[in-house]
């Protein structure tokens, strides 16, 4: 692969749980001009410790700068790139979607074809909670389409590495 060529990466980044953190690694993008795809950060089952995944479209050279800028922050503890194939990734989507009594059943099999969940039904619409890669999501929104999409939300992917290998901090 050559430099010039952009690819989606994805970033998780171990940090100590210190107010501001957030708006600290997301700034770091903002004053280089990176284009953050998503940004999802949760506690870990370390206390004091929380994991930011990043996903950001860049080439080679740009992730290796934003490796060492992450790095360069004082509460990151440790940056690592997740590569694809040995990687576990989700995102987690609502949709309301148009539903009566006459297509309903037509609209709960198609969430039901993606494993999705009906989470509430009301007269005229169904909340549809689905998780997956993002391809996946983008499908059953082709499926639901015909519908009629009343509203959405979808959150940023969060990431694991297949296998024993973990981040955990040194304890």
């Amino acid at each position: 692969m050559a430099n010039t060529d952009i690819v989606r990466n994805t970033l998780s980044v171990l940090v100590q749980d210190v107010d501001g953190i957030i708006s600290r690694v997301a700034g770091m993008f903002t004053r280089r001009g990176y284009n953050l795809v998503s940004i999802v950060s949760a506690h870990t089952d370390t206390p004091g410790i929380s994991r930011i995944t990043i996903v950001v479209d860049a080439n080679e050279l740009v992730i290796e700068q934003v490796t060492k800028q992450l790095n360069k922050i004082i509460p990151v503890l440790k940056v690592v790139r997740l590569e694809e194939e040995s990687t576990i990734a989700r995102a987690i989507m609502l949709v309301k979607v148009n539903a009566d009594n006459t297509n309903r059943p037509q609209v709960v099999d198609a969430a039901n074809i993606f494993r999705a969940r009906v989470v509430d039904v009301a007269q005229e619409s169904v909340v549809i909670e689905a998780t997956g890669t993002p391809g996946k999501l983008r499908a059953l929104l082709e499926v639901l389409e015909p519908f009629g999409i009343r509203e959405l939300i979808q959150s940023g992917q969060i990431a694991l590495n297949r296998g024993p290998k973990t981040m955990a901090p040194s304890k």
